[in-house]
């Protein structure tokens, strides 16, 4: 009996910035039948995507989630078990905090085939942005990355509070912002000195960077002062000292600019990513539509006389390509 099951591919999207997306992930993204998205997947991949794909927004932000945990495990069995190839994006990497493991025993109970494809995780690369190093040699040769915010229904908190203040090297706590009180308050209880260095990063990688740095004591009111909120990552350790020295991501030359890009969307690309390259926020809203001309014999006759003019003014790249297609249909020497 042939398998008519598809397959789901749990595609790390990365931290944020759209580039850092892998290639395989991208590849897979551009094919699937369905996408299956979470928040912090940017909404710059998704133009990827098929256009007739089936999009599934299953993001999650705080006091709204579209869909519980074992919703959206449900929705991909279901696209499974229909025979459809499924890109699960997911911000990060799927199983860096990501939850992908619970998606990942049910897609096997119900034996859909399945595919993990690794992202960067934004417990490294936000810092990175940051120009935060979360090792360096002679200061940090140990990385821990802990979870800011554990699974609510537990009864006890099961991370070690005691190793994590005796760990030397770097801390990095991820979606901390909620508890952020707290962990500061766990660690100082337990000896981390009041004065050691910690870094806030929120939205990490993307042109909505924000960076708050101050001692661990401070770190929570200040993020206050700063206007901060969700997602945030923490970082603890004296590498947070290097940004001063490191910063490269917002010291760009239109890094908090938002742009708006109104061309055609076929023709905004290239203008998009320069932009973005010097650190631009871009939002496209394309007010154009380039599409051909129906009647073409008003055009057809003005070029056939065109020897008779002295100038011809076009007010757009377009226009210059659209008669120059033209005249290479009319067998019209552009010399003329």
């Amino acid at each position: 009996m042939p398998n008519n099951k598809g397959k789901v591919y749990l595609v790390g999207a990365g931290p944020g910035d759209p580039s850092l997306i892998t290639v395989k992930g991208l590849d897979i993204l551009r094919t699937a039948d369905a996408i299956v998205f979470d928040r912090l997947a940017s909404p710059h991949l998704l133009k990827e995507a098929r256009t007739d794909a089936d999009m599934y927004d299953v993001g999650k932000s705080p006091g709204n989630h579209r869909m519980k945990q074992n919703e959206i495990n449900q929705l991909l069995v279901d696209l499974g078990s229909m025979g459809k190839t499924v890109c699960r994006l997911k911000g990060g990497d799927p199983f860096v905090f990501g939850r992908g493991g619970e998606e990942v025993l049910d897609l096997v109970a119900a034996s859909i085939e399945w595919e993990v494809v690794p992202g960067i995780s934004s417990s490294i690369a936000a810092p990175a942005y940051a120009g935060i190093p979360v090792t360096q040699r002679g200061i940090a040769t140990s990385l821990t990355i802990v979870t800011g915010s554990e699974d609510p229904h537990k009864p006890n908190s099961t991370i070690n509070w005691d190793a994590l203040a005796a760990m030397p090297g770097t801390l990095v706590f991820v979606m901390a912002w909620n508890n952020l009180n707290d962990i500061v308050d766990a660690l100082c209880a337990r000896g981390v000195p009041c004065e050691r260095p910690a870094a806030l990063i929120q939205w990490g990688t993307t042109a909505k960077q924000r960076v708050v740095t101050g001692p661990i004591s401070k770190i929570a009111s200040m993020g206050d002062q700063a206007s901060l909120g969700p997602p945030v990552a923490l970082v603890i350790g004296e590498v947070t000292g290097l940004r001063d020295a490191m910063a490269w991501f917002d010291t760009k030359p239109l890094f908090g600019k938002r742009i708006l890009v109104t061309r055609a969307r076929s023709q905004a690309s290239k203008l998009v990513k320069k932009l973005e390259d010097l650190g631009a926020d871009v939002l496209e809203y394309p007010s154009i539509k380039i599409v051909p001309l129906r009647d073409t014999k008003p055009l057809d006759q003005a070029l056939e006389n065109i020897a008779k003019y002295d100038w011809m003014m076009l007010t757009s790249s377009n226009a210059v390509r659209g008669v120059a297609d033209r005249m290479l249909s009319l067998g019209i020497d552009s010399r003329v």
